[in-house]
């Protein structure tokens, strides 16, 4: 089952900036925000020291709303229109895989579905007319 659609802003090292902002202008609410220093260490993957207090995801609620916002590692593309993605969340890894296979019809994979220290599955795309989305699995813990 698909959970939600939220919108996914994508910024180049100014995301905390960007979280205080909308928690001033829009009311907004943080209901988390982690930087890419507290991600777990990974020998193959090191995090660049100039990336530590960038923001690798921070959900503010507006109203009943969800909005989340992320920045880009030093080096990664940024392009000016691919600041906004669409992040589709469901609840189970089969129905992740359906939601991705579909949408990457006549679109391009920029990461592959897996398993994440966040997500059992997690990939993004851009579809066919160009639109970037983040398909994200959320389990319930119990």
């Amino acid at each position: 089952m698909i959970l939600g659609v939220n919108a996914y802003l994508v910024l180049n090292g100014n995301g905390q900036e960007a979280v205080k902002f909308y928690e001033y202008a829009l009311d907004a609410k943080v209901e988390s925000l982690q930087t890419f220093g507290q991600v777990p260490e990974n020998p193959e993957y090191p995090i660049p020291a100039e990336a530590k207090e960038r923001v690798l995801h921070a959900k503010l609620k507006i109203a009943d709303t969800d909005l989340m916002i992320s920045d880009t590692l030093p080096g990664q593309p940024y392009e000016t229109g691919s600041q906004v993605n669409i992040s589709v969340t469901t609840n189970n890894v089969e129905k992740s895989k359906e939601v991705f296979e579909k949408l990457q019809e006549g679109g391009y994979v920029i990461m592959p579905l897996q398993e994440t220290f966040w997500s059992p599955s997690y990939g993004q795309l851009t579809d066919k007319f160009g639109i970037h989305w983040q398909v994200s699995t959320h389990v319930e813990q119990s």
